[in-house]
């Protein structure tokens, strides 16, 4: 377990510093006797060769993960896969890519001009996992990104990093219900996000998620620096399933609206 926990401090380091500053706070209020449990982390890319989905999971299958399930979002234009360690402990990793073929020609070239910059000695070392942009980009690129596909303009203009980590519900004593830790966020000042309800899932999909809106964070262009949506802050209540296991998979529809969260 130790490169497991090696990896998950640098990228919630990364997120932390970077990404997502408010999860600290988050972090703070959530805390009780034991440290939080993370549930699982989400990663995003393009499904170009130099950089897609397999690149990003590399690191994960070099330490034990085992890819466990696949997602598609037709309207986002998105794959995903999820994967898991043998270890249950060990937070789970969901990486999403975009089918940059589907997309405009426009946003097709500008991609794989960034993509090109991208140095391919950074891209064989795992720290490129939180290394942050390989490329150089300005803002009329990336508002160009943004407007056909919020993802596109999202991994433009951040590059790699954790887009958010998740507190498991299941392991707080306080809280056991989604909307209640919801409430004691919004109480201090955090927006959550509401897209297809503030609670996405059910007991019935074995799965309710929640989460908060993306910081604004600050961005450097190549024409200068640009506050944009970062990284949020998740939240999992997993239920049992029928062996009395706790669900370990994703729902697709509950994901589709959490990835709102950067709009």
């Amino acid at each position: 377990m130790e490169r497991v926990e090696q990896l998950f401090n640098a990228l919630w380091q990364d997120y932390t510093q970077r990404l997502c500053p408010s999860a600290a706070q988050v972090h703070a209020l959530l805390t009780e006797d034991e440290p939080l449990l993370n549930d699982h982390i989400a990663l995003r890319t393009f499904n170009l060769p130099k950089v897609g989905l397999d690149k990003l999971a590399a690191p994960f299958i070099a330490i034990g993960y085992k890819p466990c399930g696949q997602y598609r979002f037709e309207t986002k234009k998105l794959y995903a896969e999820h994967f898991e360690h043998p270890n249950p402990e060990a937070p789970k990793v969901f990486i999403s890519e975009l089918m940059v073929g589907q997309c405009s020609a426009q946003l097709q070239q500008a991609l794989r001009e960034l993509v090109d910059q991208a140095p391919e000695a950074a891209l064989r070392d795992p720290s490129f996992l939180y290394g942050g942009r390989l490329w150089d980009i300005d803002s009329e690129t990336y508002e160009m990104l943004a407007a056909e596909s919020e993802y596109a303009g999202w991994v433009a203009a951040h590059g790699f990093g954790a887009n958010h980590f998740t507190v498991s519900i299941n392991q707080l004593e306080q809280f056991t219900e989604v909307r209640d830790v919801n409430h004691l966020l919004r109480h201090n000042g955090f927006a959550i996000n509401e897209s297809g309800g503030e609670v996405k899932g059910d007991p019935e999909v074995m799965l309710e998620q929640s989460s908060t809106m993306a910081d604004r964070v600050a961005v450097g262009f190549l024409d200068g620096v640009k506050h944009i949506p970062g990284g949020f802050y998740e939240f999992a209540k997993r239920y049992p399933q029928a062996d009395g296991e706790l669900y370990r998979g994703f729902v697709a529809a509950s994901a589709d609206k959490i990835f709102e969260s950067t709009n």
